[in-house]
């Protein structure tokens, strides 16, 4: 399987909070901009406030399983950033799932499914 590409410059994490768009839930934030290209990337930020490196960690795990799981119903052409929150790590993936779900759905990066 394919990696996805990631966002790893500072000036375009910069970016993304000054210009995208943000959708804000318990479990998550999520940054979403056009990218001018055939394929999604993202970006993961986790704060130190969060918790020690094993717990930072988990977090990002979290978060970019999610993103890799969503990649076949979600619009093409995005940066997505996804900034952990306290409940990140220690919530339910049920919990984790529905919150980035809506987050999606509300930002408009979920494609309709053609019949």
């Amino acid at each position: 399987m394919k990696r996805s590409v990631t966002i790893k410059e500072n000036y375009e994490f910069r970016r993304l909070y000054a210009k995208g768009a943000s959708a804000v839930l318990p479990s998550v934030v999520v940054y979403c901009r056009k990218n001018g290209r055939a394929h999604n990337r993202l970006g993961v930020t986790v704060s130190t406030k969060l918790g020690h490196a094993v717990v930072r960690n988990r977090a990002r795990r979290r978060l970019r399983e999610l993103f890799r799981l969503s990649q076949n119903r979600m619009a093409q052409g995005w940066d997505v950033l996804l900034v952990a929150r306290g409940r990140t790590a220690r919530c339910p993936h049920s919990m984790l799932q529905r919150d980035y779900d809506r987050a999606l759905a509300q930002l408009g990066l979920v494609q309709e499914d053609k019949p």
